[in-house]
């Protein structure tokens, strides 16, 4: 295997461990001292939200896809994004491969264990308010950003 393969693999592993462990322990704490809990007035809280949509509760209306449908689309975007893991000789590339693959394994567990993605990071500032997500999303959010940036990078080296 090669070296950008193993690191791509550990942040899939790493990407996973972090998101489930603090899925699992803030499920707990919420659930014990109620739904909410403000950490930072007026910017940061955590709470419970059931995303049965994709990320950030993209398509989550009434009309939701069933979670069997939206983990059978995650599954064929990691199995494509390893493919491209596979061709790649980027790091960031793969690094990028490795968070959006543990995220949405990440997320594809949660619809298996309860039908639906838990979310507890919720920011806001005044008015504006950002869709509660969680360490999935974020790595997912982060992994992307990688790939366009090596995308980027790699156009300009190619540009005459």
């Amino acid at each position: 295997m090669r070296p950008i393969d193993r690191q791509a693999m550990a942040l899939v592993a790493l990407t996973l461990v972090a998101d489930q462990a603090s899925k699992e322990l803030l499920l707990r704490y919420l659930l014990r001292i109620g739904t909410v809990r403000s950490v930072i007035d007026g910017f940061f809280q955590l709470v419970i939200v059931w995303n049965r949509g994709v990320s950030f509760g993209l398509l989550s209306g009434d009309g939701a896809l069933p979670p069997w449908i939206l983990s059978g689309v995650a599954i064929a975007v990691c199995i494509g994004l390893f493919l491209w893991l596979r061709r790649t000789d980027s790091r960031l590339a793969g690094w990028g491969i490795g968070l959006v693959m543990g995220g949405a394994i990440g997320n594809v567990i949660d619809r298996a264990r309860w039908g639906a993605v838990f979310d507890f990071a919720d920011f806001h500032v005044h008015e504006w308010h950002w869709p509660a997500f969680n360490v999935a999303d974020a790595a997912i959010v982060i992994g992307v950003g990688l790939m366009l940036i090596d995308s980027l990078i790699s156009a300009r080296k190619r540009a005459p």
